[in-house]
């Protein structure tokens, strides 16, 4: 067993929007801030095969239901975000007021800091166009959607925003650890936490192992931010009994129509999008490259489908599902569909289906189901104070885990104005407010 010497002011744990959130605010106020990070922290290729290593391997970042849908993270510097498809959802403000947590404020912070408009048109892709051309034309409320993106850099009929951007246009929370590391941050990377140091009811530290060595490291806060997944597991390992269950995980499945006039499968995702509260549905167009499509097609018995790409309009139908299920011990998710949760899918393919049958589409069909935003497991009001606060004196968490009720949309930037209203707290500015 090693101790690292140097005590810091705060260890986070994972470095997701969250995690990073908070490094950055902390370092940049001179604090001595480590981050410790399962993942690698690879410069971006823009390549499936380091999307692939990062978000596809069974039993580290992806899962499988027992109904065989699968469930994917991001295990690198970022987290998730560095995967993901840069749509930016105004947090659920009313609803986190109702469990005293107000983050009004904090969004336009945050919005202030990380680009957060629509494209431009001439970034918009082809299936985009279509999509939201059909949609309005049916009379659905379909918007030009909130962009994680740095639009000077993003090239127009790219697809590689799934295997992260290589262009540096998408914005994740790589940027922020990367902030925080310029304000004098450490970071260890393939360091695995597996326990919160606690004494007298208080945390004053961290166990993870690294380079086949158990390590400790001492501070006076510790924020976990591991992910819906990984904060509960850990949170067990370290004393804090019925954590990781009754969560969401926001399923969903892809649905393609082709279209003649359009001409090229390339493009940004996620560029529009309608959000149907009332019945928990959000549509979106959704480019992807064309081995990711055919990866789809064959997982869902469609080889045939998998050469069609160039004038094919994809969409995503996603869906607020219930709270259910467990997080086991290593962390693998049991959680299946509820009747609710799979009248909602239907709906949303019902929608989209509607949607590309006025473009003009043929051959309309859908994916097998997936998940992609876990959360609710360590919830606000039963295991978290208003302040994120566990049981443990000094022991924080904040991520998807927190969110205390069902999402159905990216909770990015939600996760990021909690990171921005935690790092006031620790850093005493809200009473100072």
């Amino acid at each position: 067993m090693e101790t690292l010497k140097n005590e810091f002011d705060a260890i986070v744990i994972g470095s997701g929007p969250g995690g990073a959130t908070v490094a950055r605010e902390l370092s940049q106020h001179g604090k001595k801030v480590l981050i410790l990070e399962w993942g690698p922290n690879k410069p971006l290729k823009g390549s499936f095969l380091q999307m692939f290593q990062d978000c596809f391997i069974l039993g580290k970042s992806m899962f499988m239901t027992k109904n065989f849908l699968a469930m994917v993270r991001g295990i690198t510097t970022g987290g998730s975000s560095r995967y993901y498809c840069a749509l930016a959802c105004d947090p659920p403000v009313e609803r986190l007021k109702k469990y005293g947590v107000d983050i009004t404020p904090e969004i336009e912070e945050i919005k202030n800091i990380v680009p957060c408009e629509p494209l431009r048109d001439d970034l918009m892709s082809q299936a985009a166009k279509v999509f939201m051309d059909s949609a309005l034309d049916l009379g659905y409320d379909c918007q030009k959607a909130n962009k994680y993106i740095f639009q000077d850099k993003c090239h127009k009929d790219c697809d590689l925003c799934l295997y992260g951007c290589p262009h540096d246009a998408k914005w994740s929370a790589v940027n922020f650890v990367d902030d925080a590391l310029e304000y004098g941050a450490e970071m260890i990377n393939k360091a695995k936490v597996t326990k919160i140091i606690v004494e007298n009811n208080k945390a004053i530290g961290v166990e993870y192992r690294h380079k086949k060595k158990t390590i400790k490291a001492y501070a006076s806060k510790v924020i976990l931010a591991a992910g819906g997944i990984g904060s509960p597991v850990i949170l067990r390992e370290s004393g804090i009994e019925g954590v990781g269950h009754n969560f969401f995980f926001d399923p969903l499945w892809f649905i393609w129509g082709k279209v003649d006039r359009v001409t090229s499968g390339k493009g940004v995702p996620m560029c529009s999008r309608i959000i149907l509260e009332d019945e928990g549905i959000v549509l979106t167009d959704h480019n992807m490259p064309h081995l990711v499509k055919a990866i789809f097609d064959f997982q869902g018995f469609k080889p045939g489908k998998a050469f069609s790409f160039s004038h094919m309009v994809p969409l995503q139908a996603k869906v607020r599902d219930g709270l259910s299920g467990h997080i086991g011990k290593s962390g693998w998710v049991w959680k299946g569909l509820m009747d609710e949760d799979k009248k909602k899918l239907n709906a949303g393919f019902d929608h989209a289906k509607k949607i590309l049958d006025n473009a003009g589409a043929e051959k309309i069909y859908k994916s097998p189901l997936l998940a992609a935003h876990p959360g609710g497991t360590v919830k606000i009001g039963e295991f978290l104070d208003t302040d994120l606060k566990t049981e443990y004196d000094n022991l924080y968490v904040c991520d998807a885990s927190v969110i205390p009720h069902e999402m159905g949309l990216p909770p990015s930037l939600t996760i990021l104005t909690l990171g921005k209203r935690l790092s006031k707290h620790l850093l005493g500015q809200d009473k100072a407010a």
